[in-house]
């Protein structure tokens, strides 16, 4: 069974920095495109970041580019996102995906497994 957890998450001041972490176990996806999304109350999932297999290519939302660094480590299974300069509209549970098709990088709907998600709450 697969299995995304999800950890780093609380709560920080404007300004500060998080690392949210995202373990998978179950299966290896070290041949997969890993991502992160963002979801606050009221609003629609949206993309933050991705990584291809190799950790070779990232890409990033326009609002968190030059603050955020997706990464991988293939041998821990493991996909990590470093939060700094974090602003107030930054609030959101943040999931890590896994992308096993070849398209839809941005799209919600092109990731095939998901965490339960970490709240992460910046403070003014």
């Amino acid at each position: 069974q697969v299995q995304l957890v999800e950890s780093g998450g609380g709560l920080v001041q404007a300004g500060g920095s998080l690392k949210l972490s995202c373990a998978a176990s179950g299966r290896t996806f070290s041949s997969n495109t890993m991502g992160w999304f963002r979801q606050a109350p009221g609003k629609e999932r949206e993309f933050v970041a991705a990584i291809n297999w190799s950790g070779g290519s990232t890409y990033y939302a326009d609002s968190v580019k030059g603050r955020f660094t997706i990464s991988r480590d293939n041998a821990k299974n493991t996909v990590y996102l470093q939060m700094n300069s974090l602003k107030l509209e930054d609030t959101a549970g943040y999931y890590c995906a896994v992308r096993l098709r070849a398209s839809g990088r941005y799209d919600a709907r092109s990731y095939d497994y998901w965490g339960q998600g970490t709240q992460v709450t910046v403070s003014s």
